[in-house]
C-alpha cells in the first residue's frame, strides 16, 4: 500500500512540473503560475517531471536504486519551487514525504548491499576449491547412506556452496503469522551462512541478516534498514546459528553430510545421532528418515529461542520432496518449539528454488 502511494505521488507531482515546462514556451495558459518562467527554467521543469516518472518506473518494477533518480528529481524540484515560492511553497511538502521515502530506500539498499558484499567475498574465495565427486560413503551410518542415494547425489560433485530462495511464514508466541521472502547462500569448506530475509509488517517491508562467518554469529534486523528493531550477537548466537547450519546441511544440502566435522552415532535402521563441530562449538542432532529413505526430521537441543534467551527442543518436520536438477531435496517444512507447555510451530518454509556450487 505505502508502496503504491509513493508510485502515485511521485508520477502526479511529476506531472505538475508539467505546468511549468507550458507556461516558459507559451503552449497554454496556466494560470496557476503568475511568475515569467524562461524557456531554459522551462526546460529545467520538464526534466523534473522526466526525472520523477523515471523514479515512479524504477519503483514499480523493483529497481533498487529509484532513490537516486528520485533525489535528484526532488533537487531539480525543490530549486523550482524556490524560484516561484508564491505559487509553488505547496510543492514542498510532496518533496519532503519523497525525500523521507528516498532516506528508506536508500537505507534498505545499503543494508542489502552489506549482504551482498559478504556473499561476493565468499564466493570468490570458495570458486578456487576443487570440486571432487561424491562417491565414498561407507563410512557414514545406513540410513544416511539410504538418504544420500534417494538424493541422487552420488558420483556428482561435492557441494561446496548453495544458495536458497525461500517462501516464509512466521509469528511470535502469541502474534500473527506474517510472510516474508529469503534468500541465503551457506558455505561449507570454511562454514558459513547468509541469511536475508524480507518481511512485511503492517505494509511496511523490514530487512533482516543472520549473518554466521568463522563461528560468529549475528541477528541484525532494522525498520528500513536503518533502525534497529533487533540485534543480537555472542556465544548464544553462535551456537544457535551452528544448529541452523547444520539443520541446512542436513535437509537442503545432503552432498555435505560427507563433512570430516560430522561425527555420527547410529542408532537404528531409521535414526542417527549427529555431534556437528565448527570452530570449537559442537551442537548435535537427531535425524530421523523413513523406509524410502527420505529425512523427515531433526530434533535438537542445542538452540537457543532468541526471544526469551531460554533453550528448548528444536524440531523442523519436512512436508515432502521435489526433484530439481536431478536432486531430490525437501518442497518444504516447519520450525517448531517445543515448550514446556507444548509444541508452538513458529516457521513454515517453503522451497522457491535452489542451486549448487555457484561461481558468481
Amino acid at each position: 500500500m505505502i508502496k503504491i502511494f509513493l508510485i502515485i505521488l511521485l508520477f502526479f507531482h511529476g506531472m505538475i512540473h508539467l505546468l511549468g515546462f507550458l507556461k516558459a514556451f507559451q503552449i497554454a495558459e496556466i494560470n496557476q503560475l503568475t511568475q515569467n518562467i524562461s524557456k531554459s527554467m522551462g526546460l529545467f521543469w520538464l526534466s523534473a517531471l522526466i526525472l520523477f516518472l523515471v523514479a515512479a518506473i524504477q519503483l514499480l518494477i523493483n529497481n533498487k536504486l529509484w532513490w537516486i533518480t528520485a533525489l535528484i528529481a526532488l533537487i531539480f524540484s525543490q530549486i523550482l519551487i524556490l524560484s516561484v515560492w508564491q505559487d509553488a511553497k505547496f510543492g514542498t511538502i510532496a518533496n519532503i514525504i519523497i525525500l523521507l521515502s528516498a532516506i528508506a530506500g536508500y537505507g534498505s539498499w545499503s543494508f542489502e548491499n552489506h549482504f551482498k558484499k559478504d556473499v561476493a567475498v565468499n564466493l570468490e574465495t570458495n570458486s578456487k576449491i576443487k570440486k571432487n565427486l561424491l562417491t565414498d560413503i561407507v563410512h557414514l551410518p545406513l540410513p544416511v547412506q539410504k538418504y544420500l542415494r534417494y538424493s541422487g547425489v552420488i558420483n556428482k560433485e561435492q557441494v561446496e556452496n548453495v544458495k536458497i530462495i525461500l517462501d516464509v511464514e512466521m509469528r511470535a508466541k502469541g502474534k500473527d503469522w506474517f510472510k516474508a521472502t529469503s534468500v541465503q547462500y551457506n558455505f561449507f569448506n570454511d562454514p558459513a551462512r547468509l541469511f536475508f530475509m524480507k518481511a512485511k509488517m503492517f505494509g511496511i517491508t523490514v530487512p533482516g541478516y543472520h549473518r554466521y562467518v568463522a563461528a560468529k554469529a549475528t541477528m541484525d534486523i532494522r525498520l528500513f534498514g536503518l533502525f534497529p528493531i533487533v540485534k543480537q550477537s555472542g556465544d548464544i548466537m553462535n551456537k544457535t546459528e551452528t544448529v541452523t547450519l547444520f539443520n541446512d546441511m542436513c535437509l537442503l544440502v545432503p552432498a555435505a553430510l560427507i563433512d570430516n566435522r560430522i561425527q555420527w552415532e547410529p542408532i537404528d535402521s531409521l535414526t542417527t545421532k549427529a555431534v556437528f563441530t565448527n570452530k570449537g562449538i559442537s551442537i548435535s542432532a537427531i535425524l530421523y528418515f523413513n523406509e524410502k529413505g527420505q529425512l523427515i526430521n531433526f530434533i535438537s537441543d542445542d538452540r537457543t529461542e532468541v526471544n526469551e534467551m531460554k533453550q528448548y527442543r528444536f524440531s523442523t518436520p519436512v512436508n515432502g520432496y521435489r526433484n530439481i536438477n536431478g536432486i531430490n531435496v525437501m518442497s518444504g517444512g516447519e520450525a517448531i518449539w517445543h515448550y514446556p507447555d507444548g509444541e508452538f510451530t513458529y516457521g513454515k518454509f517453503s522451497l522457491n528454488s535452489i542451486q549448487y556450487n555457484l561461481a558468481d
